[in-house]
C-alpha cells in the first residue's frame, strides 16, 4: 500500500467539503478535485457551479463517475474524492441495485488507488444515522454506504466526523 487516505464523515451539510478542501490545500499548493456526481439537473449543475466559484482556480477538476483509478495521478499528489457517497450510488445503478456486486466494485477500485504513490482526502455522507427506511432500495443503499464507510475507514490513516461545521478526529 502506497497511497494514503484519509476520510471525512458527516451529515448532509455539516462542513465534510469545505474541511476536505481547506486540509487538502495545507497539503498541497494545487490539489486535484476529483468529483464524482452525475449532473443529471439544473439544480446539481447549479451546485457545481457554487462549489467550483468557492474552490477557486488553485484546484485540479477531473470528473469521474465510476472508474476512479483509471485516472493518471502524478506521484505526491493530494486528491480530494467528492464523494464516496455519490460514487456508491453510481456503482449501485449501475450494478442493477446489487450491493454485493458493487461492493466488489468499489472495493476492487479502492484497491487499485491503494497502489498509487498519492494521498486521497474522501468524503462520504453517514447516511445510516436516521431511521430505517420504508423502502426496500434506499434500505439496500443504506446498507452499502454502511460497508463503504466502513471500508474506507478501515484503511485510512485518519478520519474525521463533521457536526456543524466542527470536525472531531476519530481515527
Amino acid at each position: 500500500m502506497k497511497a494514503n487516505f484519509i476520510m471525512i464523515t458527516g451529515g448532509q451539510r455539516s462542513g465534510k467539503s469545505e474541511y476536505a478542501e481547506k486540509l487538502a490545500l495545507k497539503m498541497s499548493e494545487r490539489p486535484v478535485y476529483l468529483a464524482t456526481a452525475a449532473v443529471l439537473d439544473d439544480e446539481m449543475r447549479e451546485r457545481v457551479a457554487k462549489h467550483r466559484l468557492r474552490r477557486g482556480d488553485n484546484w485540479r477538476n477531473i470528473e469521474e463517475r465510476l472508474l476512479l483509478s483509471e485516472i493518471s495521478i502524478p506521484p505526491g499528489e493530494v486528491v480530494l474524492i467528492d464523494c464516496l457517497t455519490l460514487w456508491a450510488t453510481n456503482w449501485f445503478l449501475e450494478s442493477d441495485c446489487d450491493s454485493s456486486i458493487a461492493l466488489t466494485k468499489i472495493k476492487n477500485e479502492i484497491s487499485a488507488l491503494l497502489e498509487k504513490d498519492a494521498t486521497f482526502i474522501a468524503v462520504t455522507n453517514e447516511i445510516g444515522l436516521g431511521g430505517i427506511s420504508e423502502n426496500d432500495i434506499q434500505r439496500k443503499f443504506t446498507d452499502l454506504q454502511g460497508l463503504v464507510n466502513q471500508y474506507v475507514a478501515e484503511i485510512s490513516s485518519e478520519v474525521y466526523m463533521t457536526i456543524s461545521g466542527i470536525a472531531i478526529r476519530i481515527k
